[in-house]
């Protein structure tokens, strides 16, 4: 979603808020300029599903926070290099992409990272003459390296085995330190080529371009030893042969602790973990397990933020985490206004109808931009859910004259459509009493205090009462489990117009019985008449705890 913009409902959305979001998200594209994409802060509950379904169209993608992510900046875009790579090719490969870190990989997976301390660290390390075979050099490395060439034998193998021997004594005496397998560098001297060989040894380098004699390629070739003839002298070839090296041996793996970041970190937490470390790149690794590049500190100073579209809602308590890190561009909605604010002027459009896909119609009609009957179902459908099927207090006459435009350009029965819908998202006694509280919950602030406000529609008045005595428990329990101070359950009967209200703790039940001048039984407060929970339910409970 690099450089895209967001258009986001609220938490635990409801088809409102998911049809809106993809609704509006079309019309910004289809007037052209950036890339628009719906996105959505929870899960997709049952009527919404049915609706996404009815018309075949995909959920968005959820999008639980919008803070700045490692995928939402520049990182360093470097292949991998292979773990047989030799020391001197990975440093003269630094020098040439002006680098100081290399990803190992094998395929597109990280294996480790080598840098150019762990090459300056070959350097000064102390080893003995048997680090070459500990490091499983092949010997083709060790051509490349000494700028050599092959005058015989196989140069496919790795020298696995065996120390490293200059030859300095004379020949009499090498045989006392020549084991067999080892690799002994030397000059033009037949007698201490032909010891060499004659001892066992696996690989000789014969320095300054010496030539080789006839009968020493043949003993060679007859032994299965490697001659290698390089122009260096004895004292460089000395010096250089530990470049041919692998850098597996040098570099820092994967299963050793290495400090890794998903793309999807946030950089937030990522800065906090390179503030305690002192590298200078840190590999990023991408949700298929895939090596994506590296990141170091520089690339955190020009991180931008994410550029959101807010839909059906205007508090931070029901916006997704991070919004206060976003970029706020726009917010289509049709509640009360909230505590949300902004560091620069906003683009708001907030009415007061009941539905937000209707503002989103008027919208389009005003844009001059036709609307399909897919879209069409969509917003229809919202309008339905949102006003109950014009059943609502908050549903206007706009509202309903805007529905039934949709509904004809989508080809629905409203009412036949309306009963699928709302009997689709029932199914309230297949739920456990959490997923019941959280499908429609909304919080909000009445000065010190914070509430949370759940709800559930159906058709079935039997279903309603069954439900209510089994949230009757859990609904002591949300407080605490919510962090709010006082829950409040709503289960609506559609058919009836009515709705059932639970409270916890008793000082919201309380509250209850104060604001709507009833009493309440076995923890219960029927109300008749209140279906919305945004016009009548939410303001008088409010206004009472601020009185």
């Amino acid at each position: 979603m690099k450089n895209s913009i967001s258009v986001i409902g609220h938490k635990n959305p409801d088809t409102d808020s998911i049809c809106s979001a993809i609704c509006y998200a079309r019309l910004k594209n289809a007037i052209g300029g950036e890339k628009f994409e719906a996105r959505r802060a929870g899960h997709v509950n049952d009527e919404t599903q049915f609706v996404l379904d009815y018309f075949h169209v995909e959920k968005p993608q959820i999008l639980w926070d919008v803070r700045p992510q490692i995928r939402d900046v520049d990182i360093r875009k470097i292949d991998g290099v292979s773990a047989h790579l030799s020391v001197r090719r990975a440093y003269q490969l630094m020098k040439k992409e002006e680098v100081v870190t290399l990803p190992v990989t094998e395929g597109s997976t990280l294996m480790g990272l080598v840098t150019m301390g762990d090459i300056a660290r070959s350097y000064f390390e102390i080893y003995d003459n048997t680090v070459l075979s500990e490091a499983h050099t092949e010997f083709a490395s060790i051509v490349d390296t000494l700028d050599g060439h092959v005058i015989t034998g196989d140069v496919d193998g790795t020298f696995d085995s065996g120390k490293v021997i200059i030859s300095a004594a004379n020949p009499e005496l090498m045989e006392n330190y020549i084991d067999e397998g080892d690799l002994i560098i030397l000059g033009n001297r037949y007698e201490s080529q032909f010891s060499a060989i004659a001892t066992g040894a696996r690989c000789i380098i014969v320095c300054e371009g010496s030539e080789v004699t006839k009968s020493i390629v043949k003993m060679a070739e007859s032994s299965g030893v490697l001659i290698i003839s390089t122009p260096y002298d004895t004292y460089t070839v000395s010096r250089m042969i530990n470049q041919s090296m692998p850098i597996s041996f040098f570099m820092k793996r994967m299963d050793s602790g290495l400090v890794t970041f998903l793309d999807t970190d946030f950089l937030d937490d990522v800065s906090d973990v390179m503030a305690k470390k002192r590298h200078r790149y840190f590999p990023v690794i991408n949700e298929k397990g895939e090596f994506a590049g590296l990141i170091s500190r520089r690339n955190l100073l020009g991180a931008g933020k994410k550029r959101v579209i807010m839909v059906d809602h205007n508090e931070e308590s029901q916006a997704v985490d991070g919004i206060d890190s976003a970029d706020i561009l726009e917010i289509i909605d049709h509640h009360r206004l909230g505590s949300l604010t902004t560091m620069a002027p906003v683009y708001f459009r907030n009415q007061p109808l009941g539905c937000t896909a209707t503002i989103i119609t008027q919208m389009y009609q005003e844009r001059g931009i036709e609307i399909d009957p897919e879209t069409a179902g969509l917003l229809c459908s919202a309008i339905i859910s949102d006003t109950l099927l014009f059943r609502s207090p908050t549903c206007t006459e706009v509202d309903r004259s805007v529905c039934l435009m949709l509904a004809k350009i989508a080809g629905l029965n409203v009412e036949e459509y309306a009963s699928q819908m709302f009997k689709a998202g029932s199914n309230l006694l297949k739920k456990e009493p959490k997923a019941l509280f959280r499908q429609d919950y909304k919080t909000f602030d009445a000065g010190q205090i914070t509430i949370g406000v759940g709800q559930v529609t159906s058709i079935n008045s039997d279903e309603i009462h069954t439900v209510a005595e089994r949230m009757k428990e859990y609904i002591r329990i949300a407080v605490e489990e919510n962090k709010i101070d006082q829950a409040y359950f709503l289960l609506t009967d559609i058919s009836e117009e009515s709705s059932i209200v639970l409270a916890a703790p008793a000082s919201a039940l309380r509250t209850l019985e104060n604001a709507f001048s009833t009493e309440s039984v076995d923890g219960a407060v029927y109300l008749k008449g209140v279906v919305s929970r945004k016009k009548q339910f939410v303001p008088v409970i409010i206004e009472t705890l601020m009185n």
